[in-house]
């Protein structure tokens, strides 16, 4: 196996994973750390290093509300981590999970990116654990990037020092890591022409963003978990302007008692996040610092991009949990019926990508499994995430062979779709698994997933 491996960059040493025919390396700089006078800034390529950089462990986890256990809340059952986790500005690091034995055997390569409302998210959380997939012969790697304040702040001498780059350094910290991966993942056995992007929640919001900057060459499909919403005449992933941004970020200057940039430099990452708290914490950040429509990363929200045939379209899976953001459309008895925001999304998206002559495949879905459980929590936004990565195992859920079932053939067709472009294939008996059409805009074949 490969345990050490050289990129452009210089040596670096992993670990046998759980199981020892794969090799992690954990915690790998991508970027300069963004602290001091690169806080509030796009990121800078991480420069070369002497000697064997060991990567054992993950890196610190992007600034954010601290971690805690509430028994009572769905997502802290469902997520809870240690709340003495590691948290730094200096936080961007990726890592990689290869099951190559050596470095010319040109595998698939799956980038993901965590979701969390881009306030919140980190690659050490239980469930994105690369293992299950990178056995299926593909090359995983899972990177950090900025959040809340710290990673889509804009204010005008932020946009002045850098005008170039803006705003969206959240979204700038994944598109430098997918060009690092571009450029040394082969060091680790993985093809840089055959790399896929995927995200969930915020991150597949992320992975829409990606595209709408455009491939580049980098990535050739993409993989969007419940991250594309839409309401008619409530688009809450419409982006702000940069103008109105800035004005957020006046506003939070004058609140920390900040006369200038320099000043908000100065204060400790702990100093900030006491503000951050005191301003609104995360009910307001939520709200306040999301992407921005800057002219440079963001031009367009997706869907005028799409009416304007501006969308670089990749081959696609997206889809959705049955019990996510629903909401009950204008004139519509709220008791008799609701539609999924994500639903009328993808609906949109096939539409316009009729009009405007798409050819490359999306696969559509419905997740649809009956979670267990003694809180009877449905199939809510996130849980389909153990299922994705075939992570169940790692979950406090009492999940039995039907469940597991489940998750390996999800895995499979994920794996599928990254290896070439196409989800379908045998299960692990050498049976064909369950056709996976693709849709279109005169037909949606969702597939659905139950138990």
């Amino acid at each position: 196996m490969l345990r050490i491996v050289e990129t452009k960059l210089g040596k670096i040493q992993g670990l046998p994973a759980a199981d020892p025919r794969i090799t992690s390396f954990k915690g790998i700089p991508f970027a300069k750390p963004p602290v001091g006078n690169l806080r509030f800034h796009a990121p800078v390529p991480v420069e070369k290093w002497d000697g064997i950089l060991k990567a054992f462990d993950f890196g610190p986890i992007s600034v954010q509300p601290t971690p805690n256990y509430d028994p009572n809340d769905l997502y802290c059952r469902e997520w809870s981590v240690d709340e003495n986790i590691a948290m730094s500005e200096d936080s961007l690091y990726l890592n990689v999970w290869t099951p190559a034995k050596k470095a010319d055997e040109k595998l698939p390569v799956y980038i993901w990116i965590y979701g969390g409302g881009f306030q919140t998210g980190f690659t050490a959380e239980m469930e994105f654990d690369g293992e299950r997939i990178a056995r299926r012969g593909i090359v995983v790697v899972t990177v950090a990037y900025r959040l809340n304040m710290f990673g889509f702040m804009c204010h005008p001498e932020i946009t002045a020092e850098n005008p170039d780059a803006p705003a969206n350094f959240g979204l700038l910290d994944q598109r430098m890591a997918m060009q690092w991966v571009k450029d040394n993942i082969e060091a680790f056995g993985g093809d840089a022409d055959n790399i896929t992007i995927g995200g969930q929640s915020a991150g597949g919001g992320s992975v829409m963003n990606q595209i709408l900057h455009g491939t580049k060459g980098i990535f050739k499909r993409a993989v969007c978990h419940s991250g594309m919403f839409y309401m008619p005449g409530n688009n809450i992933m419409n982006p702000r302007t940069l103008a109105d941004a800035e004005k957020l970020g006046e506003d939070f200057f004058k609140f920390c008692g900040a006369k200038s940039l320099t000043d908000m430099r100065k204060f400790t990452t702990a100093e900030l996040r006491k503000k951050w708290d005191e301003y609104g914490g995360f009910g307001k950040s939520i709200a306040t610092w999301l992407p921005v429509k800057d002219d440079k990363f963001i031009k367009n929200e997706l869907f005028e991009a799409f009416n304007k045939n501006e969308l670089d379209y990749v081959p696609l899976i997206t889809g959705f949990t049955t019990d996510e953001f629903r909401y009950v459309p204008e004139g519509m008895d709220k008791d008799s019926a609701s539609i999924s925001a994500i639903e009328i999304a993808i609906k949109t998206y096939l539409e316009k990508a009729k009009e405007n002559g798409v050819k490359c495949p999306t696969y559509t879905y419905q997740f649809d499994v009956e979670i267990p459980g003694w809180d009877n929590p449905g199939k809510f936004h996130s849980v389909d995430l153990w299922f994705w990565f075939e992570t169940l195992a790692k979950c406090w859920r009492p999940f039995t062979g039907k469940w597991y079932d489940v998750s390996r053939q999800m895995c499979n067709y994920l794996c599928n779709f990254i290896k070439n472009g196409d989800p379908n294939g045998n299960d692990c008996d050498g049976i064909p698994m369950e056709k996976w059409e693709p849709s279109t805009a005169d037909n949606q074949k969702n597939i659905v997933f139950r138990v």
